[in-house]
């Protein structure tokens, strides 16, 4: 989904999290597709002239397609390369679409990893921010209970680049499903800004106080 029709060099991209509950911790529900799409409110809050929303693979599918769309990719290869590139291709396109230098990539939970593993990949990242993302994943499914994510790219493990010292990655205090130890863990081994929010949640407050907190981020340009 895209706002706008022109990007003034950089097109801030808000990348969707894992969808909708898990029914249990080792069945994953039927229809991935978010409850309540908390990236694309925070897109809506963005001052900038265009702004992207970009959904994860298998949501936002009618019945007959989701039926042929492995249920693996949002489950334990959610983060899988096949997946990392498809993300990175729309990523692209977007970028095209509007004309723009660069990106901003800003991921929301499972998205934040999205948002770390293009970053790494791409030549093109103005600036990166994670929300509330599992970004040590073998760690946070361990300590969640859930079964390994076989087949998914770890964060934490990467080669470190340049690129993730300029991230910043916001944290809930209360946040029960990444606690902040888990995000701090990534920044400990890779670096960047961690901000801990200490009256937030997983899922609240992020649309409330994004405005404000989008002032915060270190950018290479002067938003609006």
């Amino acid at each position: 989904m895209l706002r706008g029709q022109s990007a003034a060099g950089t097109l801030p991209v808000y990348i969707e999290g894992d969808g909708a509950p898990w029914p249990s911790a080792f069945r994953p529900p039927r229809d991935p597709t978010p409850l309540r799409p908390v990236p694309l409110l925070l897109a809506d809050r963005d001052p900038s002239p265009a702004a992207a929303y970009l959904g994860r693979p298998c949501q936002y599918l009618g019945e007959a397609e989701r039926r042929r769309c492995d249920s693996s990719y949002w489950s334990d290869r959610r983060f899988s390369p096949e997946v990392l590139e498809a993300m990175n291709i729309a990523v692209t396109r977007l970028k095209q679409r509007v004309g723009a230098g660069q990106v901003r990539l800003i991921g929301y939970s499972g998205g934040g990893v999205v948002a770390a593993l293009l970053a790494l990949r791409r030549g093109d990242v103005a600036e990166w921010a994670t929300i509330a993302a599992p970004l040590a994943l073998s760690d946070w499914a361990a300590e969640q209970g859930l079964s390994p994510l076989r087949g998914s790219l770890d964060p934490l493990t990467q080669p470190a680049a340049a690129i993730t010292r300029s991230a910043t990655h916001f944290a809930g205090g209360r946040d029960a499903i990444v606690p902040p130890p888990i995000v701090a863990r990534f920044v400990g081994v890779h670096g960047g800004r961690l901000e801990t929010l200490a009256d937030f949640d997983h899922d609240c407050c992020w649309e409330r106080d994004w405005a404000q907190l989008l002032k915060r981020l270190r950018i290479r340009e002067n938003l609006p």
